[in-house]
């Protein structure tokens, strides 16, 4: 019998495979492909305190190896969610991790205080490295002590516990990492897109409105594995590896690296049910090398 079953900042997940903000919606969008009883959690867009129009469009391009997006982290608000989206995500034995996004500290504070009434919720994902919104993210995500004040500020007003998302724009990820824990954050993600450009030559114009967006899939999973394992070894709490997952083999790699779960992004587009057989994937990967608890191969590369 296999143990699958991992333990993030207090939370038991029955696996350790969810979905990566931004990539599936708040479940109701996938629930036709998915059975979401089947996912360790689901992590919902990004949730502001009022809502987002996004950015203008065309707002997503694809590339070599993935694909750019610059969304700018469109959402309905966080009452559309208490009221439509939460409701719908009560109805499935997986656990919900809402995504929150700001603009200012008060901005964080007032979502963070809103779903502490929401006791279905068992994380919060702080999005501090949205590298597509002017506001708010970069300031937060890209400098350390920038980092350290808004996890401590949340923490004062938090029930649940903090999942402070990290941004791979860094010159050193594992300074982000422990100035995250240091302020109290129970857990991290990472990593969050990459900035990248595409320009359309026939055109001769930006292929995004934006002109920058925030690169994933594949193409950066070698960069996600080695952020990961830099962080796993600067810090203590969990570690949520996201980046490029594409099947149970790249999962593998990242619990490996040091994470205790992980997310599924991307792909999610390019493949409505990779979610599923990622979950299959690590199975039978554990059936493969006779490894009975999932918890073995955290952090077990050598």
């Amino acid at each position: 019998m296999l143990h699958t079953t991992v333990n993030i900042a207090g939370v038991e997940l029955k696996n350790p495979v969810m979905t990566a903000s931004g990539t599936f919606g708040s479940g109701m969008e996938y629930s036709e492909f998915v059975d979401l009883n089947r996912l360790g959690a689901v992590v919902t867009k990004g949730v502001a305190n009022v809502p987002w129009p996004g950015n203008p469009t065309p707002r997503v391009a694809e590339v070599y190896g993935g694909m750019l997006n610059a969304i700018g982290l469109q959402n309905p608000g966080i009452e559309v969610f208490c009221e439509r989206d939460l409701p719908f995500l009560e109805q499935f034995d997986t656990k919900i991790i809402v995504n929150v996004c700001g603009k200012t500290v008060e901005d964080y504070v007032e979502v963070v205080e809103r779903l502490g009434d929401c006791s279905s919720v068992a994380l919060l994902e702080i999005n501090v490295s949205c590298p597509n919104v002017k506001e708010g993210a970069i300031a937060f995500g890209q400098r350390a002590e920038a980092l350290y004040g808004i996890t401590e500020e949340l923490k004062k007003h938090a029930r649940q516990p903090l999942v402070m998302k990290l941004s791979p724009n860094v010159t050193d990820i594992g300074e982000m990492a422990r100035a995250a824990e240091a302020a109290g954050a129970d857990a991290l993600s990472l990593i969050n897109t990459i900035t990248g450009m595409k320009i359309d030559i026939h055109r001769r114009t930006f292929a995004l409105a934006n002109r920058t967006g925030g690169l994933s899939g594949p193409a950066i999973k070698p960069v996600a594995v080695r952020m990961v394992y830099q962080a796993a070894q600067a810090v203590k709490i969990p570690i949520i590896g996201m980046g490029g997952i594409a099947n149970g083999e790249d999962a593998v790699e990242f619990l490996l690296a040091g994470a205790t779960a992980v997310s599924v992004g991307a792909m999610n587009f390019a493949n409505p049910y990779a979610t599923v057989e990622v979950v299959e994937g690590i199975e039978a990967y554990m059936r493969q090398y006779g490894v009975q608890d999932v918890k073995e191969l955290i952090g077990a590369v050598r």
